[in-house]
């Protein structure tokens, strides 16, 4: 953080401390929310850090965008597709829940066929849809409950149907969040009149275009949390909104790249709500946000590093496909950069249909043009029935090392 919190400079007993909050409060930069946080008026200072953060999310972006330019669209999706099963085992991971990759592929697979009171299929098929650009609406309650529902709810109905939203449009009863320990940490808002009229609030501050969109996510994240809205599922609810929030401003890729970061810095997330839960810290909410953007940055530089390593090789690799054993047909060249490309990108590998589609091979041709490929070379997978192609890239080093 920039700057000491106003919780930190009470509780070292700061002879300013009165001073500082009236200073932050008035300042002509901050910005005041229509939302009380404990008894207090919620407010954001822009600090220097806040500025510089934002430049620095819109600049990696503008690079994140020029390296998947680059970049075969089969490729891209191949990696969005592994980002996606990645980001949901993660924000389970977050909340306790255990999840495995070969579940969430196999969802991800057969995702029009499922039902969804099977676990994870709401939630897959909600992240799903961020790639496909579906356009979502975050301005009243129901639009809120609408996410939640479409994720969740014949999921805990079929399972743990006593933590299903009991009142008009939340949860009626109250809520405690617990540490590790079992320690409360936070009481989550009750009754639901005040959950609805705070959420109200909250919507027109992300609503509010005279306040960046960056800094709106960033409250709203908060504000999420600390309202509390459901029995259960309030953190992956929250984490999928900002995720599809950052989508819609960013790379697309970003929305399926928070939970990774979140969970690499979970101290720091969980401080930071911490902090601004905290009555000593009035209500300034300048920590989270900065936080949050933080979270937004890493996410970006790492998504970038890593596209930028994959890119190069890709390049590396497919210069040398010429050395690869048959390349003398043009299929089998275009076959081996196929299988690099799955090798890189992909969860598993490229499906028999996708080759198919891609080489433009009867199903004959491609099964004789896949013997073409050395076994130490082709690795392959199987998923729900189908088969899935990748080489393998140590084996075909060993190749080139000759």
């Amino acid at each position: 953080m920039s700057r000491k919190t106003l919780k930190a400079l009470f509780h070292m007993g700061a002879k300013g401390y009165q001073e500082e909050y009236n200073s932050r409060f008035n300042s002509d930069t901050t910005i005041h929310l229509n939302v009380t946080i404990g008894n207090d008026s919620a407010f954001i200072c822009q600090t220097p850090e806040i500025y510089k953060q934002i430049i620095s999310i819109e600049r990696m972006d503008k690079a994140v965008d020029a390296v998947t330019n680059t970049l075969p669209q089969l490729a891209i999706s191949q990696f969005t597709s592994k980002c996606l099963i990645d980001e949901i085992l993660l924000t389970n991971n977050i909340e306790g829940v255990h999840s495995t990759r070969k579940e969430i592929g196999e969802i991800l697979q057969d995702l029009s066929t499922r039902d969804k009171r099977n676990r994870f299929v709401g939630l897959v098929a909600k992240y799903a849809a961020l790639e496909d650009n579906q356009t979502m609406s975050f301005k009243t309650c129901q639009d809120i409950r609408k996410v939640y529902d479409d994720i969740f709810y014949e999921e805990i109905k079929a399972t743990d149907p006593e933590n299903l939203p009991d009142g008009e449009i939340f949860r009626k009863s109250g809520v405690e969040v617990q540490s590790a320990t079992q320690k409360v940490i936070h009481k989550g808002l009750s009754p639901e009149s005040k959950i609805i009229d705070t959420m109200n609030q909250s919507l027109a501050v992300l609503n509010n275009d005279d306040i960046d969109i960056f800094i709106r996510i960033a409250v709203f994240h908060y504000l999420f949390g600390y309202i509390h809205p459901f029995y259960d599922g309030n953190g992956r609810t929250s984490r999928f909104i900002s995720s599809y929030l950052l989508s819609c401003q960013l790379n697309p890729l970003i929305g399926y790249r928070l939970s990774y970061t979140v969970k690499e810095n979970i101290s720091k997330y969980y401080k930071a709500f911490d902090v601004c839960n905290d009555v000593h810290n009035k209500a300034e909410l300048t920590p989270f946000v900065e936080m949050f953007l933080n979270i937004v940055e890493i996410s970006l530089q790492q998504l970038l590093e890593t596209l930028e390593e994959k890119k190069h090789k890709w390049e590396y690799y497919c210069q040398r496909i010429g050395s690869l054993p048959n390349t003398e047909k043009n299929d089998i060249a275009h076959l081996y950069e196929l299988l690099i490309q799955a090798a890189l990108f992909s969860n598993i590998g490229i499906s028999r249909e996708e080759l198919l589609s891609q080489l433009k091979l009867s199903e004959n041709t491609l099964r004789s043009r896949l013997r073409m490929i050395p076994d130490n070379l082709l690795i392959e997978n199987r998923q729900k029935g189908r088969k899935y192609y990748l080489l393998d890239l140590d084996e075909t080093d060993k190749l080139f090392d000759v």
